[in-house]
């Protein structure tokens, strides 16, 4: 089992960054890939940003590349995601997933509650 907890998410203006971070319990963290997906009002989820196992490899959505930085520290348990020249179209509930396997492409197991980011123009 992996329980994961999100924190970073709040209000910025457009143009501006936002550091989320997402903390994961149990020993497998280091064995899964991550990944940090959005939910905008009446949308779909939609994957944001994933990170392998060993951190070595990472994809993001065309809409934030360049943008959005995945990372992730193995021996912290934890997986960040840095935003950066934040537009009014990345406002949503912003949600880290715990993949059930260690690259990318895996199925996404595990998920914590989410944090809002709103992002005005």
């Amino acid at each position: 089992q992996v329980q994961l907890a999100e924190s970073g998410g709040g209000l910025v203006q457009a143009g501006g960054s936002l550091r989320l971070s997402c903390a994961a319990s149990g020993r497998t963290f280091s064995f899964r890939a991550m990944g940090w997906f959005r939910q905008a009002l009446g949308k779909e989820r939609e994957l944001v940003a994933a990170i392998s196992a060993s951190g070595g490899s990472t994809s993001y959505a065309d809409s934030v590349k360049g943008r959005f930085t995945i990372s992730r520290d193995n021996a912290k348990n934890t997986v960040s995601l840095q935003m950066s020249s934040l537009k009014p179209e990345d406002t949503a509930v912003y949600l880290c997933a715990g993949g059930r396997g260690a690259t990318m492409t895996t199925a996404y197991d595990y998920w914590g509650q989410g944090t809002q980011v709103t992002v005005s123009s």
